[in-house]
């Protein structure tokens, strides 16, 4: 949705959806706003507790599988596995996506890879779908009258104009758009501790094969899971950058990630917001 800085001071009912790189700040400052005002939406949470779950703990329950001990028990109902999702613990849903690679090394065939590929992006979409629906059930079950849709990192890789244009009928499309400090920040962190990520299908093949190429691999199995993830990282984040934009100038509107570190609370979101609705229009 569009709208002016006045109309949105006197809108009695906001929401909103952050969007932006996963390290970009979204659920940081969705956690800095009241909790008994906002009801937070988490996009990658809901994909890992409604869309992923059986996935996930089918996956967790077949590396038990190769347990004896586990299987035991397992089999015998003596014990059983659950996920502990949170919305800042999604480390099961990370597992589950996995790295291309040897898999002595915890890595993935291809073909497995590309199957939880497309799980993920189905799931991601369902719960870009449930976002109108969880704006009604919290306002009329919980009392909210604002929502924050905390969206995950691979959204603007969607290629689903339905999506974008549903996300924008019922919420305001707030981008958080990195500085270059911040980009290097990432990379390097990236380096540090390569996590699992979503790729479109098209960008994977692209990028596989000049990694391959550049590597001299013959096969996937012969690549050290973390290898890839590291190499593909700068690449997929620039990559990212311009479909972000896009996303923001079609349907919604842009605020720099250093001004949104700046915020300390909800009446500094607000403001914000604001500006960035003023300078805009």
């Amino acid at each position: 949705m569009k709208m002016s800085a006045k109309e949105f001071l006197t809108c009695d009912k906001k929401q909103i959806t952050l969007l932006g790189m996963s390290g970009a700040g979204k659920t940081t400052l969705a956690n800095k706003l009241s909790p008994k005002k906002w009801f937070h939406y988490s996009g990658d949470y809901r994909i890992g507790t409604q869309y992923l779950s059986e996935p996930i703990l089918d996956n967790i329950k077949q590396q038990a599988m190769d347990t004896p001990f586990l299987k035991d028990l397992l089999i015998s109902d003596s014990i059983y596995i659950c996920n502990n999702i949170t919305v800042d613990n999604l480390t099961p849903i990370s597992s589950f996506m996995g790295k291309i690679g040897n898999p002595e090394l915890g890595g993935l065939s291809l073909e497995t890879f590309k199957k939880r590929q497309l799980l993920h992006r189905e799931a991601e979409i369902a719960a870009m779908k449930d976002v109108p629906k969880f704006i009604k059930k919290a306002q009329d079950i919980y009392g909210y009258n604002h929502f924050i849709n905390d969206a995950g990192g691979s959204v603007c890789e969607l290629n689903d104009p339905e999506i974008l244009s549903l996300l924008a009928q019922h919420t305001l499309i707030i981008y958080i758009k990195t500085s270059e400090d911040q980009e290097q920040l990432l990379f390097e962190r990236a380096q540090q501790d390569p996590k699992p990520l979503y790729y479109r299908a098209d960008f994977l093949d692209e990028n596989l094969k000049a990694f391959m190429d550049e590597f001299h691999y013959r096969c996937t199995e012969q690549i050290p899971p973390n290898e890839f993830v590291s190499w593909v990282f700068p690449k997929l984040f620039h990559a990212r950058l311009p479909r972000y934009q896009a996303i923001a100038d079609q349907y919604g509107y842009t605020v720099d990630a250093s001004a949104v570190a700046q915020v300390k609370n909800e009446d500094e979101f607000i403001k914000l917001i604001a500006q960035t609705l003023d300078h805009d229009s």
